[in-house]
């Protein structure tokens, strides 16, 4: 099977590293820090043994699984041979144009580079490349193990062919790829964060705590998790990023983030990933920190 590159080790990185290698691809994962890259092989066992106690998949699948993966601090090294590489860095533009610059020159020339993006243009990540018709959006959803849905995103000179095989290429990992267009957010988070945006504003303006807002959303809506679980979940930082895209995208009042949430990611207050966002997950995680400031 070809070899996939993907770089970022964290928890989507690893997530996609995860899924590709299940399926008997041979993977290369790349991060800076081999701490990271040894956090994220521990990570990818622990899910893997969860879904054999639930009897998604088999024991045996585990060993073949991880003996797929081989981790990486070189970029030249980790993609001279790959068919796909796909990028799952941190939701900054500046990072992701630097790292596809460097994509471009090591990976082989016809190889696909992707990015794992949520929001940032892939026609802007593309224009800094040599090859910009090879250049596409494959957007997993976390946790990207269990979620179906591969967003695929065209970029303006994104090629039929290499559209195609990512679409191919998604649904041998038994995922359902949906070809979007390149535009702010694409489809799934010109939806979803302006929604968790309104739902903070809910909560700033003092019209509900954090708990009833997201049973309303649960019980009314039907949600499987309420928009301000959900935010810690995503990460408040990554909202924040979204949210920024969306309004430098169209320059709409409705997209500019609630204030509440820029000062919460500026006290470092992002979510799951810290220990602490709407809900507190050091001590309990039913203890709202914020509603009480604001009901």
């Amino acid at each position: 099977m070809q070899t996939i590159a993907v770089l970022g080790a964290g928890t989507m990185g690893n997530g996609i590293a995860q899924v590709f290698a299940q399926h008997g691809f041979q993977v290369h994962l790349i991060d800076v820090s081999n701490d990271a890259l040894g956090s994220a092989i521990a990570t990818i066992e622990k899910n893997l043994n969860r879904m054999v106690d639930k009897g998604v998949l088999e024991s045996p699948v585990i060993e073949k699984t991880l003996a797929n993966i081989k981790t990486f601090t070189a970029l030249p090294e980790a993609v001279k041979d790959a068919y796909l590489v796909v990028e799952a860095a941190t939701e900054n533009v500046e990072l992701k144009l630097s790292l596809f610059k460097e994509l471009d020159a090591a990976a082989p020339p016809d190889a696909i580079l992707a990015s794992n993006t949520s929001s940032i243009s892939i026609s802007r990540i593309a224009a800094v490349t040599k090859r910009p018709e090879q250049v596409i959006g494959m957007h997993f959803m976390n946790p990207v193990p269990i979620m179906k849905l591969v967003e695929v995103i065209r970029g303006y000179s994104t090629s039929d062919e290499v559209a195609g095989a990512i679409v191919s290429l998604s649904k041998k990992l038994g995922k359902t790829p949906t070809l979007v267009n390149d535009y702010p957010g694409f489809v799934a988070n010109r939806i979803l964060i302006p929604m968790i945006n309104e739902a903070i504003e809910t909560l700033y303006h003092g019209v509900a705590g954090v708990a009833e807002i997201d049973t309303v959303m649960k019980l009314g809506m039907a949600h499987p998790m309420g928009p301000l679980q959900l935010a810690d979940f995503i990460g408040l930082d990554v909202c924040l990023s979204i949210l920024n895209v969306l309004y430098e995208g169209f320059k709409q009042p409705k997209y500019a983030p609630c204030p509440l949430l820029v000062n919460m990611v500026r006290a470092g207050k992002f979510g799951v990933k810290s220990g602490e966002g709407f809900y507190d997950y050091s001590e309990s995680r039913k203890a709202e920190k914020v509603s009480s400031q604001f009901s």
